[in-house]
């Protein structure tokens, strides 16, 4: 593999080439002209729903006898399903590793905090490579694998970027009070405000922008914030879930109601566009359940006691089924996948991106190489190949991996967890009884095969993403506590900054170019304009919807502030009535870490949880 840089060079070229070419043979024949503009206008779009914290079982046609899903249904009833299709248990991860076609590992992702879900730079993606073949590329929603460069959507291949900040509304990058109803969103920049409901907004600007572009291919990527928490929606979606007492939590399939409501109107649009025939209609999700099932007492990992997860042991984050086995759903007329047929062969989310590479003739280099396959045999019956393979997947949520941690080992139905727990899926759906005393040789067959790929994705471990400081792209750099490099979880949430988390960590960031820096050090997020000492006021609650006041955010009493990066180790006294501390400092080019301090009149200390860096000299 090599970097993004060295990549477009070469594709450049080689584009060039392809195009000198056809300009030759264009000018040549009127009617290779028109044969060359046919080929063009049979490429598919591509359309890929990703919806957050929605699991196997939170669909009425899987099995779900509480929930209606009217539109997902009838999408599954004329897809091909795949009805062992397994991601990471948790979000970032997941979406690492379904657009760049690699183990998530590997991407350098494999948490979605503590700078562990900033998608690697040398990483390619989904987005660029259709873009390279000649398709307009947008995203409308939650991307969670950085939000300063050169880890954004519109660095990694999309053209259209609509979306909001972190992992979820209320988490600390996204706008302060963000509460899905008429937010702050990044619009390709620049911070805009939208009116109306978030998942609403993602569909109705991704068809705005779809019919803007339907003359060329398009790939438009549509990944929901909701249904993860916090779990606001309009009451009206909430009102048939209530005084169910099988149900764990009204307002989590309220919110999947609205997604579903929001699918019906994107297939009624390409429909009446006459969009749809060409059109690969994928539906997801990016791990297993976060509300729609509950547990016994082990909570992530336990057996369901409430609600409905298809048979599945654990729910979101989990190292067992539920944790990690999700719906996927392709529909494609022009392919010829209009009618519903079970694949029940082991599948996985970086098999996604090379599946699209074969079903749209997407020119790939020749040094990329994906971790999946592509499913498209499976889909023709054409393929064995899926019958031995073995597919890992990890919840490691820690600053450097594990071997072994929150692991699960698959191959066909067997089910190797930690390295020390079998089952069979076959007689054990709800892997309650380990069965590894029974079967030493397969033990030992599994073990050397999760050595030998974690030998693989070692090296890989040592690869540290960088925050570019200084770069024309993002001057100046907004960095988030979200980042820190810390030994315990940062704080991710805007409650966590309203309560005054005691945390500190480094940033890890690239000085792109050498110069006089302006760092500031706030306490507050830059929008609110509030004081070092300030107290925040209350979100207040909506009517009409589920949304709930905030806590008041609290004072604290900061009287000096610190800077360490490179050759600077500087401590300044602070008002605090001021908005932020400020630091003027040199830097050279090059790799660093940056670390804050705020000290308090007991001397305790914290890391300061907005600080930004811009180049003034």
């Amino acid at each position: 593999m090599f970097l993004k840089s060295n990549l477009s060079v070469f594709k450049f070229h080689k584009i060039s080439l392809v195009l000198f070419g056809a300009m030759t043979i264009l000018c040549t024949s009127c009617e290779e002209e028109k044969d060359s503009v046919s080929t063009v206008e049979k490429k598919p779009n591509v359309i890929l729903i990703l919806v957050d914290d929605q699991g196997y079982g939170d669909i009425a046609a899987l099995g779900n006898p509480y929930i209606k899903t009217p539109n997902i249904d009838k999408l599954h009833a004329t897809s091909a399903r795949f009805t062992d299709y397994h991601v990471n248990p948790t979000c970032a991860p997941t979406r690492a590793a379904l657009l760049t076609g690699h183990n998530a590992n590997r991407t350098g992702v494999w948490h979605t905090i503590n700078g562990r879900s900033l998608l690697l730079e040398r990483e390619t993606t989904m987005a660029e490579i259709f873009k390279e073949n000649g398709y307009s590329t947008s995203i409308f929603g939650k991307w969670h694998l950085g939000d300063n460069y050169p880890f954004r959507p519109e660095d990694n291949g999309f053209d259209e970027v609509l979306s909001h900040g972190g992992g979820g509304m209320e988490q600390t990058m996204d706008y302060w009070d963000n509460d899905y109803f008429d937010d702050m969103y990044i619009h390709n920049g620049e911070l805009k405000r939208f009116e109306g409901y978030s998942t609403d907004i993602w569909f109705n600007e991704a068809i705005k922008h779809i019919e803007k572009n339907k003359d060329k291919p398009f790939f438009c990527y549509l990944p929901t914030n909701t249904a993860h928490s916090p779990y606001f929606v309009a009451d009206k979606y909430i009102a048939p879930y209530k005084d169910n007492d099988a149900i764990p939590l009204p307002a989590f399939y309220g919110m999947i109601a609205n997604i579903d409501e929001n699918i019906g109107k994107l297939v009624d649009y390409l429909e009446t566009s006459e969009l749809m025939d060409n059109t690969i209609l994928i539906f997801t999700t990016d791990n297993g359940t976060a509300q729609g099932a509950k547990t016994d007492g082990h909570r992530l990992d336990g057996f369901i006691k409430k609600g409905f997860n298809a048979g599945m042991r654990g729910v979101k984050a989990s190292k067992y089924e539920g944790g990690h086995r999700v719906p996927l759903f392709i529909h494609w007329k022009n392919g010829g996948i209009t009618v519903g047929k079970d694949i029940n062969e082991l599948t996985a989310h970086f098999d996604v991106l090379p599946t699209l590479v074969e079903m749209c003739g997407l020119e790939v280099d020749d040094d990329i190489s994906f971790d999946g396959k592509s499913l498209l045999p499976l889909i023709k019956g054409e393929s064995n190949d899926f019958k031995e393979r073995i597919v890992i997947t990890n919840s490691q949520r820690t600053e450097n991996p594990e071997p072994w941690r929150r692991t699960s080992l698959m191959q066909g139905k067997w089910r190797l967890v930690d390295s020390t727990e079998l089952y069979n899926l076959e007689t054990d759906p709800e892997q309650r009884e380990n069965i590894a005393s029974m079967h030493p040789e397969k033990m030992k067959q599994f073990k050397d095969a999760y050595d030998q790929w974690w030998q693989d994705l070692l090296p890989t471990y040592n690869d540290l993403p960088r925050i570019y400081v200084g770069n024309e792209k993002e001057n100046p750099t907004k960095l988030y506590c979200h980042d820190w490099h810390t030994e315990g979880d940062s704080p991710w949430h805007q409650r966590h900054i309203r309560t005054g988390y005691r945390d500190n960590g480094y940033w890890a960031i690239h000085v792109d170019q050498p110069g006089t820096y302006s760092v500031k050090l706030r306490r507050w997020p830059e929008e609110t304009q509030l004081a070092l000492n300030a107290e925040a006021p209350i979100r207040p609650a909506k009517e009409g919807t589920s949304v709930s006041a905030s806590k008041p955010g609290k004072s604290l009493p900061i009287t000096k502030a610190r800077l360490k990066v490179q050759h600077l180790d500087s401590e300044i006294k602070v008002e605090p009535t001021q908005e932020y501390a400020e630091f003027k400092v040199d830097l050279t080019e090059g790799e660093a870490e940056l670390q804050t301090w705020f000290t308090l009149d007991n001397n305790e200390t914290l890391g300061a949880y907005f600080v930004s860096l811009e180049k003034i000299e």
